[in-house]
């Protein structure tokens, strides 16, 4: 069931949101928890019988909840924007309601920028001006667990290119000569923040390099800044800032700790957001990629939308869940597909 965020009066722009519960395929182990589900809002903006589509997704990470999110979107009256084409005054609007609330506000930028795409009858990437033939491969997550499990994850992903495997527990080689003992595909590696001892690190990156990894997402806490600059002067890989790099703020303030930043809608508010932040990382000379949460295909349609700007793509929040309500984005031999529909190009199933 659908809620109406004003009951008052009839809208020329309304706003409605539904909680969900995402169902993963495999449990989902990070070096900081494990979960088999994910909760998620669901929003859509209706005017002049145009419907967009958006989502929060709420990793336990984020400190949103369904709570969080209805109590924001319960706030949020577009019809007090006076042009909702204009997107910066509307997340300019979004920001003045109330700090934070970053995955609250992207459900309403996701779903703004679907219904906006198909009052103009155009999808994002041609309105962003960029070429959907450069929309890149887009790795699998494989997550911490036993090493058999290990193998039938790797073997379950066998369509895909790039492997990304969550390191920071107490088995981390022993997870990535599993790997390798089924493929031989490159792989990122992703330690969550677990990692504490600067030495450990990098030796650890020096042995991961050996094995084929060519990326290493956050391997230590964000606070440490002063261990993480002395780590990204000596690491034989490129460094990618996540939890570290959630919003514009954090890539000015702290860009220079990485080599590159995984961009995430639900981290920084949005689609809006997100190109801005893709651009600033330009500016710097910092890498991108384009990543998720465990999202349904409508939040991870929309990130896809951005991805022909991207050096590097983690879509697959939307290929780890059983129960996917939306069809959007596909992934054809690991690569990103693009097609014309309007909006973030997704449909209602």
């Amino acid at each position: 069931m659908f809620y109406n965020s004003d009951m008052k009066s009839r809208s020329r722009i309304r706003l409605d949101y539904e909680p969900y519960i995402l169902r993963l395929r495999h449990p989902f182990r990070v070096a900081w928890g494990s979960r088999e589900t994910t909760p998620v809002v669901l929003t859509q903006l209706e005017m002049d019988g145009h419907i967009g589509y958006g989502e929060a997704s709420m990793p336990p990470y984020l400190g949103e909840s369904v709570e969080s999110v209805a109590r924001f979107l319960g706030r949020v009256d577009l019809n007090d924007v006076s042009d909702i084409q204009d997107i910066e005054n509307v997340v300019s609007y979004l920001d003045d309601l109330a700090p934070g609330n970053y995955a609250a506000k992207a459900a309403v930028d996701i779903a703004l920028h679907d219904l906006l795409g198909k009052v103009w009858g155009e999808p994002w990437f041609l309105r962003y001006g960029y070429d959907p033939g450069n929309a890149p491969c887009t790795s699998i997550t494989i997550g911490i667990d036993d090493t058999e499990v290990v193998k039938l994850k790797v073997r379950e992903a066998e369509s895909y290119a790039i492997l990304k495997i969550k390191l920071g527990g107490t088995n981390d080689r022993e997870i990535i000569r599993a790997v390798r003992a089924e493929t031989d595909k490159p792989l990122y590696a992703d330690a969550n923040s677990a990692w504490t001892d600067k030495q450990r690190a990098l030796d650890m990156i020096f042995w991961l390099r050996d094995m084929g990894v060519i990326l290493m997402e956050q391997p230590m806490p964000c606070e440490m800044s002063g261990e993480l600059s002395w780590l990204k002067d000596h690491s034989p890989l490129p460094l990618f800032g996540d939890e570290g790099l959630k919003t514009i703020d954090d890539l000015k303030r702290f860009g220079g700790l990485y080599h590159g930043v995984n961009i995430k809608l639900m981290k920084c508010g949005g689609m809006f957001n997100a190109n801005r932040m893709i651009q600033l990382a330009r500016e710097m000379g910092i890498k991108v990629m384009i990543g998720c949460m465990t999202e349904t295909s409508c939040a991870v349609s929309a990130a896809a939308q951005l991805s022909p700007a991207a050096d590097y793509a983690d879509l697959d929040g939307n290929l780890l869940i059983s129960n996917d309500c939306f069809d959007g984005m596909k992934v054809v031999d690991g690569r990103i597909v693009l097609h014309n529909l309007p909006g973030i190009g997704v449909e209602k199933k």
